[in-house]
C-alpha cells in the first residue's frame, strides 16, 4: 500500500505549490496529500484567530494514523510542531528551506512588529502589491524567471485578509523557538536547503546537530522556493 505523504506549502503559498513534487513522486510508493494550511487558498475563511495549535488540529484531523510529513519554511515550522504534538503519527520528517524558529527575543518581537505592519497594509491595499513586494526580497533575487512567475501564480490564489491573519497568528514573530525541543524528535529527518540559501544552510545545520540520532542535511541546486525550482531534488529525498 502506497506511504501517504503530507505536503504543507510555505507562506502565502497553497497546495499547488506542490504540484512539480505530486506529478513526480512514484504512485506505487507514495500517496501524496497537499493540504492548504488555515488562512491559505481554499482555507481562507478559517476561524480567527489562525493558531499553531490550530493547524496541528486541521493537518491531523486531515492525514491518515501514520504518514510521512514535509513541510516548506512556514510548513516546514508547522511541521515541526504537528511532530512533536503527534510523534507516534510521523513516521518520517522532511524539512525544506525551514527553521525551528527565532531565538532572541529583541529580534523575534522586532520580526512581529514588521509582520504586523504588513499585515496592516495587506489589509488597506491589493493582493498584487503584495504580491509584487514580497518577492522582491533579496531571498528570491536569484529565482529563475520560471519559478517566479510560478510562485506569482501561487500567491495570487489567496486573499489578503487571510493573508494578513496569517501573519499575525503564525508569522515567523508569533512562533516560540522550537529549538529545544528538537532532541525529542526520533523518526528519522531529512532536511533539504538551496545551495544558494546560505541563511537556511546555517538554520539547517544547526537543527541536525540538535538531531543527531535522526537527521541528515542535504544541500541542493536551488534557491529557497525549492518545491518550485527543484521538485526533483524533493522527491529524491523520500527515495
Amino acid at each position: 500500500m502506497p506511504e501517504t505523504v503530507v505536503l504543507l506549502h510555505g507562506f502565502a503559498g497553497t497546495h499547488r505549490a506542490w504540484d512539480g513534487v505530486v506529478e513526480r513522486l512514484d504512485p506505487e510508493r507514495y500517496r501524496p496529500l497537499a493540504l492548504d494550511l488555515p488562512g491559505h487558498g481554499e482555507r481562507a475563511d478559517a476561524e480567527r484567530p489562525i493558531s499553531f495549535a490550530g493547524c496541528v488540529e486541521h493537518v491531523l484531523a486531515r492525514a491518515p494514523a501514520c504518514f510521512a510529513l514535509c513541510g516548506y519554511s512556514l510548513g516546514g515550522r508547522v511541521a515541526l510542531h504537528v511532530a512533536l504534538a503527534a510523534p507516534e503519527r510521523v513516521s518520517r520528517l522532511v524539512l525544506v528551506s525551514a527553521t525551528a524558529g527565532i531565538e532572541d527575543d529583541d529580534e523575534r518581537s522586532k520580526r512581529s512588529a514588521a509582520d504586523h505592519h504588513l499585515a496592516d497594509e495587506l489589509e488597506g491595499g491589493s493582493l498584487e502589491d503584495f504580491v509584487a513586494r514580497w518577492c522582491a526580497q533579496p531571498m528570491f533575487a536569484d529565482d529563475p524567471a520560471a519559478v517566479e512567475a510560478l510562485a506569482r501564480e501561487d500567491y495570487l490564489r489567496n486573499r489578503p485578509d487571510a493573508i494578513a491573519a496569517v501573519l499575525r497568528g503564525i508569522g515567523t514573530g508569533e512562533m516560540a523557538p522550537l529549538w529545544g525541543r528538537l532532541g525529542e524528535l526520533t523518526m528519522p529527518v531529512r532536511i533539504i536547503v538551496g545551495h544558494r540559501d546560505t541563511k537556511f544552510q546555517v538554520l539547517g545545520r544547526r537543527m541536525v546537530d540538535l538531531m543527531p540520532q535522526a537527521a541528515v542535511m542535504k544541500t541542493v541546486p536551488g534557491g529557497h522556493r525549492l518545491p518550485l525550482e527543484s521538485p526533483d531534488a524533493v522527491v529524491n529525498t523520500f527515495a
